[in-house]
């Protein structure tokens, strides 16, 4: 097995964290009030300041960089490709969306139809994102 190349995760991490960023501007634009009304029934509010807009990206990024590690460290076992990529990133979405999605739902949280829609973008620009972002990888 050889050694995770580094500046090759990074760059498809950034790679795959564009795409995470923007699907989720976009879904957040789309469902900002069904986001709003949830949040106004935890009692609290929801206001796009900095700060809060440089955590959400940031967190994109770091996500997208995860992501692409993740296939990095399979692909010697699974074999390089975008089949690998898309299961990697089926299992990064598993762990990162799905089961905090199911907690949502189960403490009654947030409601159920938002969690759920919100839960398939991000199937959708998980797996886009990480056959992105493993396109550049290589060992070495």
């Amino acid at each position: 097995m050889g050694r995770i190349n580094w500046r090759r995760v990074i760059l498809g991490g950034l790679l795959a964290g564009v795409v995470v960023n923007l699907f989720e501007g976009v879904a957040g634009w789309a469902f900002e009030q069904e986001y709003q009304a949830a949040m106004t029934a935890l009692g609290k509010t929801m206001e796009p300041t900095p700060t809060l807009m440089a955590c959400f990206l940031a967190y994109g990024f770091v996500y997208g960089i995860f992501a692409v590690w993740f296939y990095a460290a399979v692909r010697p076992r699974f074999g390089a490709g975008p089949r690998t990529a898309a299961c990697a990133g089926f299992a990064v979405w598993f762990i990162g969306y799905l089961l905090p999605t199911l907690g949502y739902i189960m403490f009654d949280l947030f409601p159920a139809p938002l969690m759920l829609k919100a839960c398939a973008v991000g199937l959708v620009e998980t797996i886009l994102g990480t056959v992105l972002g493993a396109w550049p990888y290589k060992e070495g």
